[in-house]
């Protein structure tokens, strides 16, 4: 069993009470697949099924119909159970990259600090305990550069902010203001993994969103359109979409069951009459007058969270190649062995793992950038023709006015229905010779054959 989480949405946010034109709409599905799946989910959900008088069908759901599947199928259970540990994984997935630099500058700067104590005490002892050279000076500056900068390099809160120096301030001064996004949303290890590959794509789900608008912008038109009535949802419909042919208006009528009208005048208008049936009087959607595109951003961390990453990570870069004109003593390496033995086996992985952990976000930096200028094109592509839209003229008008010949709204009422599977078949056979003989009674009283 697998039901389109889709559908079940929109069932939902539909009252319950559905037809297949109210879930394509609503959902962007092909009226196919939505048909497909409306029927599976009212299959295994004990969903009445109503058939008015004139032949129109809607669906009627019971209000706690995921608890129906859930209790019914094995299959659903697993998979909410999934989603709940695979939730986990990924938050460990996540944290454990900056886990790894942190592990990684570790060993770099304790190897780098063994090696030059090794050389140092060497040198003290070719010295006899002289004072100058390289010993002396050696020794002094690991404990400064580790102490003191590393110190300034971790001296972060868990949000990614430097911990203030003076412990009295001010009853004013606050981190967090109202309306401003806590940071409480990421801890400083995920911020590493947003700084180096994102947070997702903002519009990954847009091809579904593109489609509810357009079936809402059909729905709240009657169910017949112009064609010029969606090119504000559309993409690849040429510079001269005024004039050109209406191909791209193809998509539109096979997703939705379509079918072209010609007017008197030789126009051209679009007419879906699955998407006149309704389950329910409803009243107009809220469109956007454009399908916008969101720009994506290069990390939801905070400014101080990336600045500490990529602190560390040249900490983590500059220590490694330093470490690595250390390592070129392969004898003294084998004469400390241990540690340093150690950190010189998974060297190239160190430095590898310094350089890509740099390298990445400055790719994915300007790749960022490339792509929402593409994203800003394609908006200012739909906005305009959203404005052109607006300034409609006398042709597209008269589209219009035709287009509206064919508007048409039919709810599927409960109190006209001819069948529904919550009733037994007997009983709904006599309700309906009693519903004829009233009105023929009333014919009667009224005077009218």
């Amino acid at each position: 069993m697998s039901q389109n989480t889709a559908v079940m949405e929109a069932v939902e946010s539909l009252d319950y009470r559905v037809t297949v034109g109210d879930v394509a709409a609503k959902s962007g599905l092909e009226l196919a697949v939505a048909q497909q799946q409306l029927n599976a989910l009212a299959a295994d959900t004990l969903a009445h099924l109503q058939v008015s008088e004139a032949g129109e069908i809607a669906y009627e759901f019971p209000k706690g119909f995921r608890a129906i599947l859930r209790n019914k199928y094995w299959r659903l259970r697993w998979q909410q159970t999934w989603e709940k540990i695979w939730g986990v994984l990924f938050y460990l997935i996540r944290i454990s990259f900056g886990v790894l630099l942190l592990l990684s500058i570790l060993l770099i700067m304790v190897a780098i600090a063994i090696i030059l104590i090794a050389l140092s005490a060497s040198q003290r002892d070719d010295d006899r305990g002289g004072g100058g050279g390289f010993g002396g000076g050696g020794l002094m500056f690991v404990p400064r550069f580790w102490i003191g900068d590393l110190y300034w390099l971790f001296n972060y809160d868990r949000y990614g902010r430097r911990a203030p120096r003076r412990v009295n301030q001010r009853p004013n001064q606050r981190s967090n203001r109202r309306g401003q996004r806590n940071d409480d949303d990421m801890n400083f290890l995920e911020a590493i993994f947003s700084f180096l590959f994102g947070d997702g794509d903002p519009n990954a789900e847009l091809e579904d969103r593109r489609w509810r608008e357009v079936g809402a912008v059909i729905q709240n038109n009657g169910g017949a359109i112009a064609a010029e009535q969606v090119v504000p949802y559309l993409d690849d419909v040429g510079k001269d979409w005024t004039t050109a042919d209406e191909d791209y208006i193809l998509p539109v009528l096979t997703r939705f069951n379509g079918v072209p009208e010609v007017s008197p005048k030789g126009e051209i208008i679009y007419h879906f009459p699955e998407l006149q049936v309704t389950a329910q009087d409803r009243k107009r959607s809220a469109v956007a007058a454009y399908l916008k595109e969101t720009p994506q951003k290069f990390s939801e961390a905070s400014s101080g969270q990336i600045t500490g990453a990529i602190a560390l990570g040249v900490v983590n870069f500059i220590g490694a190649i330093f470490l690595g004109t250390l390592l070129q003593d392969q004898a003294m390496v084998a004469e400390l062995g241990g540690l340093v033995a150690f950190v010189s086996a998974i060297y190239w992985l160190l430095l590898g793992y310094g350089a890509a952990f740099l390298g990445i976000p400055a790719v994915r930096y300007f790749w960022t950038q490339r792509q929402n200028k593409q994203i800003a094109q394609r908006n200012e592509s739909r906005q305009d023709r959203a404005i052109a839209l607006n300034s409609v003229t006398p042709a597209l008008d008269e589209k219009i006015d035709f287009a509206r010949q064919f508007a048409a709204q039919t709810v599927v009422d409960q109190a006209d229905l001819a069948y529904t599977s919550a009733k037994d078949l007997t009983e709904q056979e006599y309700e309906q010779r009693d519903k004829l003989d009233a009105e023929w009674q009333k014919r009667l009283e009224n005077g009218t054959d």
